[in-house]
């Protein structure tokens, strides 16, 4: 696959880019060889190759789900400008 001048300015137009015409015939050649390396990825035999998040075989750690800090909402809502029946008061955004 080949990128053409109109191309490149097309692409400038969607992206919202102020390009000219000596920019846009430089950035031809970079776009074409982007492409033909996508196409050289593309002829890799990736038949049974698992996909990897990583390179590196990690496994996550985990903690217990405890609550370490609760039971504190009168503290948390005497921050609170506006405070009612032991929550959050907002003003009413529907129109």
């Amino acid at each position: 696959m080949s990128v053409t001048l109109d191309d490149v300015r097309h692409i400038a137009n969607l992206a919202r880019i102020a390009m000219s015409d000596e920019e846009a015939a430089k950035l031809l050649p970079e776009l074409n060889n982007i492409l033909g390396w996508v196409e050289q990825l593309g002829e890799v035999d990736t038949d049974g190759v698992e996909p990897l998040a990583t390179v590196v075989d990690m496994a996550m750690r985990l903690r217990e789900d405890e609550v370490t800090d609760g039971n504190c909402r009168d503290a948390v809502l005497s921050n609170a400008p506006d405070a009612e029946h032991g929550f959050f008061a907002v003003p009413k955004v529907i129109e």
